[in-house]
């Protein structure tokens, strides 16, 4: 079968395309190597997405899901390997299963991971006390002790706004001086409740179902941190290598578009975390669902 569009991920982004898609009247379907829902899953609560008070991240995930199905996009749980464009302007996507599914217009909406410590039990730990993201999942831990770990904006800022709810924030960093600007630095020297633990890594997670301290190594010594959280700010990683060919990407692997979501090749269109931004949120994830899919739409009606 020939679909109008083929959309690769099936997280906010990829299936706010998909319902927007169908409404619009074309045939779609979602390929999603995981979960559906995407990384937004992983969180037990989620509070900054409007039209919802509190909803934890699966039923959230499950929601976008429901709806696109119930619009009649086809989904399909499956991890992609390879996307062409044939001479006639078809787009191929190639899977891991050996399915081939073909597209008149391609959207990539495979997000961005956070990179992770490599700890063990840190992905089982997912939600319970290791986090990714301060402004998602920072008032959890209000008047609790946490740390975040990382040395560049992203970890200042986390570490800055936790500040602001937390009773203590530990600011663990690899090297002896921070690679964020020095503003943020100056900030949280001001802050009595953050403590910077420089020269130090993460190794060992504490807890047994709810994460309840970190060991750091620092200076040779091992240091027990008793924290309910860890924030973990060394970067993501977006998924694009497979769609290096179709699009620009930056220094970085992101997608090098704009707020219109469009790539160098006609047909082929962009959306969520794996697209070059300032902010990613779970309402720019899903905005920008929109975005590309309606520009698919205007080129498929062209």
């Amino acid at each position: 079968m020939l679909y109008d569009i083929l959309i690769v991920g099936g997280g906010p982004a990829g299936l706010t395309a998909a319902t927007y898609a169908r409404r619009a009247g074309k045939s779609v379907l979602v390929i999603e190597k995981n979960a559906f829902g995407g990384q937004i899953t992983w969180s037990p609560k989620v509070e900054n997405f409007p039209g919802f008070v509190s909803v934890s991240g699966a039923e959230l995930g499950d929601k976008l899901l429901e709806q696109a199905m119930e619009q009649g996009a086809e989904v399909e749980l499956d991890e992609v390997t390879a996307v062409s464009v044939r001479p006639d302007g078809i787009k191929t996507v190639a899977c891991d299963s050996g399915a081939v599914f073909e597209g008149r217009a391609l959207i990539a909406a495979v997000g961005a991971k956070p990179r992770m410590l490599g700890l063990a039990r840190e992905e089982e730990l997912v939600g319970s006390g290791v986090c990714f993201c301060a402004v998602c999942d920072g008032a959890f831990y209000a008047g609790k002790d946490v740390a975040v770990n990382g040395g560049g904006n992203s970890a200042l800022q986390d570490a800055l706004l936790l500040s602001e709810k937390c009773r203590r924030v530990y600011l663990i960093h690899r090297r002896d001086a921070f690679r964020g600007e020095r503003k943020l630095v100056e900030a949280l020297e001001k802050r009595e409740n953050v403590e910077f633990v420089l020269r130090a890594s993460v190794a060992e997670l504490l807890g047994g179902d709810e994460l309840t301290g970190v060991v750091v190594e620092q200076d040779g010594q091992r240091r027990e941190l008793p924290v309910a959280g860890l924030f973990v700010a060394i970067g993501h990683a977006p998924d694009n290598g497979i769609f290096s060919g179709l699009m620009d990407l930056d220094r970085a692997g992101y997608a090098a578009s704009g707020e219109d979501c469009l790539t160098a090749t006609p047909g082929v269109f962009v959306a969520g975390d794996c697209r070059a931004k300032g902010v990613r949120q779970l309402t720019t994830a899903a905005a920008d669902g929109a975005v590309a899919a309606l520009a698919a739409c205007r080129y498929l009606d062209e």
